[in-house]
């Protein structure tokens, strides 16, 4: 592992990371994002995975977190945010610090 950098997402998401410099692995199914990101993990220390794929796996993100690196960070997508890296970070701070320290609203 290096500190290299990488994404993988779908369509138009990926393409301002790669003119950035950050390798860049596109992917139009959870499927293939998958085996994409086994395929790459040893070689990065920081892979942006685009949240519509991201929350699809989350089983596979849950066994990657017991490892130091590579840090997968949930980025929104082309078609905006789903909702899923704000529910993980904040399901990770809880678990952290034992409070909701980020998002102290109320959930009706």
């Amino acid at each position: 592992m290096t500190g290299k950098t990488a994404i993988i997402g779908n369509g138009e998401s990926i393409l301002a990371f790669k003119a950035g410099g950050v390798d860049a692995y596109p992917c139009e199914s959870t499927a293939e994002a998958r085996e994409t990101l086994r395929r790459i993990a040893r070689d990065y220390g920081v892979i942006f995975l685009t949240d519509d794929l991201a929350a699809e796996m989350d089983d596979l993100l849950k066994r990657m977190a017991e490892e130091p690196y590579p840090a997968v960070v949930p980025i929104p997508s082309e078609k905006g945010s789903s909702g899923y890296a704000q529910k993980k970070m904040k399901e990770e701070m809880e678990r952290a610090l034992g409070v909701d320290i980020l998002f102290q609203r109320e959930e009706r």
